[in-house]
């Protein structure tokens, strides 16, 4: 039995061997309920995957279905947790404008997989959001 426990401690959990050397992600949802829920991983399909089962955090699990809608790689695990509160700080409107913007983008799906669509709801507000005005733009608060 001691052998098995110190193989054990020996090697690295897959989590924190995984999150070593990886490039974390901010990444926003939009809930049911119309509601937007902002995160920072290593592994955005595992934590999008840990929302939809209902165990990745208590906010998610009462709002499912949820959609991933904006994802920014943003290198470091310091880095990711600045930028979440940067984001976190945004009022509604202004993150709307970052997750337009990033669909706006030649190429970029603000990494929504395909098959995946964003709720009417975000749609509609999304649509009227006028991004003239350049002092009150997401690209203000761009890494």
């Amino acid at each position: 039995m001691l052998r098995k426990m110190k193989a054990k401690e020996e090697q690295p959990s897959p989590t924190v061997a995984a999150a070593a050397g990886a490039v974390w992600s901010l990444y926003v949802l939009e809930c049911c309920d119309g509601s937007l829920y902002t995160g920072v991983t290593p592994d955005v399909e595992r934590r999008l995957r840990k929302h939809q089962e209902g165990t990745a955090s208590r906010y998610t699990r009462t709002r499912r279905p949820i959609v991933l809608v904006y994802q920014e790689e943003c290198g470091t695990r310091s880095q990711s947790l600045a930028r979440e509160c940067a984001v976190k700080s945004l009022s509604r409107q202004r993150k709307e404008e970052l997750i337009a913007r990033s669909r706006e983008k030649p190429g970029a799906n603000g990494g929504v997989r395909s098959g995946q669509s964003r709720s009417s709801s975000l749609k509609k507000r999304v649509h009227g959001v006028s991004q003239d005005n350049e002092k009150d733009t997401a690209d203000d608060i761009k890494p």
